[in-house]
């Protein structure tokens, strides 16, 4: 590490890959934290987790006894021995709440603008969206039945919009501005167990559902535009757009543009008299320069067979786009993790290794700041694995039961773990002040060891 602070400091590393580095090796080292514990208040298994996106400072948890919590992952509350720092719930709105939820909480998520509002939902078929500060119901919509999954759109300034999952067969998006359903989205064939916001485009939203398919809809118009096909496949990434052929395609558009005018200055000239409307009707027509093939867009009733595709051998339990937002992770009930290319809408190939995960319930897959690595709850375990490769480059143990949930935290490289243990795990880099304080204590007793009893 110090070689890249040497480097940047003579200026022969940019800032931008200094700091990718940094957060590289952070990440690489994750293990649990020695000085940070979140205390759970939740009297059962801890389904959903999220930090807000704006502070990236408080952490809100949702737990199958219909509780949900909020902790400041910034501030300790107390200290215990003076070194760890432990983080107890700022406030938990659970059963005893006035307008609480009567059954499990599934899923838990921050409005993505500010820290005001949260929402979550619950499998007694309400999404409900809380007041932070008062902590109180703002508003509430009525599923049709249980509530596997919601999601908002990160970068949406059109609408505020929060897309939900359930056993029934349709999508609801549910606006906070009218506190009504605004759209119904209908083509999964068994209960949408995740849902997952395009992170390029505000307007796509993708579902994966208990019948194998993943759905990938746009919102301005009426059904999906496109299903994922584990047949259809790619090898590798998608080869990346260089600059020298961005500078050669406006070299040929720029050729083809100055032929054409010539050819029409030419063609003016030859032209008689007689034919000045033939001519303008020439003129005005429309000419393609590039002559490049154009990809029609499938039409909502597109064929049966295609309809009809999955994306897993069983439920899709989980949905995770790229920061980037050009490909696409899912996890299946088949015990399956795949990589998709957004664009295209194919399987690209990566070998993950074997893991079992989860089949009853839906899971939290995240993904480091550069998405190279994602992180996935198997069994009582979470695995970090190389997205292109497939490579388990750690395991990470430490609860008791299955593991439920995990998010990374972008700000500070932290990740929380839920699981049916009813903890939340905090794995963290490891503090520069409690490895200097255990060197200490193991010099300490090593010295103590070497003296006898008649040492001055």
């Amino acid at each position: 590490m110090w070689k890249e602070v040497r480097d940047r400091e003579a200026g022969k590393l940019p800032p931008i890959t200094f700091a990718s580095r940094v957060r590289s090796c952070r990440v690489s080292a994750l293990g649990l934290s020695n000085h940070k514990e979140i205390v759970s208040p939740h009297h059962g298994a801890v389904n959903a987790l999220q930090v807000d996106l704006t502070e990236g400072r408080y952490l809100l948890s949702g737990a199958s006894d219909g509780s949900a919590a909020v902790y400041d992952i910034q501030r300790a509350t107390d200290y215990e021995e003076g070194l760890i720092a432990r983080h107890r719930s700022l406030f938990v709105v659970d059963k005893q709440h006035e307008y609480g939820h009567k059954f499990a909480i599934s899923t838990a998520i921050w409005y993505p603008v500010d820290t005001g509002l949260f929402v979550t939902g619950s499998f007694d078929h309400f999404v409900k969206v809380w007041d932070t500060n008062t902590t109180q119901v703002v508003m509430d919509f009525k599923m049709p039945g249980k509530v596997y999954g919601t999601a908002m759109s990160s970068i949406a300034k059109a609408h505020m919009l929060i897309a939900a999952g359930s056993a029934d067969v349709q999508v609801r998006l549910c606006d906070i501005a009218s506190g009504a359903f605004t759209h119904t989205l209908s083509g999964h064939r068994d209960g949408v167990m995740t849902l997952e916001w395009s992170t390029s485009s505000e307007w796509i939203l993708m579902t994966g559902g208990r019948d194998g398919a993943i759905r990938f809809w746009d919102i301005r118009r009426a059904g999906c535009f496109r299903v994922l096909d584990q047949s259809q496949c790619q090898l590798g990434r998608r080869p990346p757009f260089l600059e020298n052929t961005s500078k050669k395609i406006v070299a040929r558009t720029s050729l083809a543009g100055s032929s054409s005018l010539a050819n029409k200055s030419v063609s003016r000239k030859k032209s008689p008299l007689g034919n000045g409307m033939k001519q303008s009707q020439a003129l005005h027509k429309p000419q393609n320069l590039l002559r490049t093939p154009v990809r029609q867009r499938s039409h909502p009733g597109m064929s049966s067979s295609h309809d009809r595709a999955t994306a897993h051998y069983g439920a899709v339990t989980g949905l995770k786009a790229s920061v980037d937002g050009m490909y696409l992770l899912s996890s299946g009930s088949d015990s399956q993790l795949r990589l998709w290319d957004i664009e295209s809408g194919l399987n690209i190939l990566a070998k993950y290794e074997e893991m079992s995960l989860q089949t009853s319930k839906s899971i939290h897959l995240a993904l480091n700041p550069d998405s190279s690595l994602v992180f996935v709850p198997c069994m009582a375990t979470v695995k970090a694995c190389d997205v292109w490769s497939g490579l388990t480059l750690q395991t990470f143990r430490g609860h008791y039961e299955l593991v439920n949930c995990c998010y990374f935290n972008l700000q500070d490289q932290e990740l929380y773990t839920g699981s049916n243990d009813r903890q939340i795990l905090v794995w963290s880099p490891p503090s520069a002040i409690i490895n200097d304080l255990e060197e200490d204590n193991r010099k300490e007793q090593k010295f103590s060891a070497d003296k006898d009893n008649w040492s001055d």
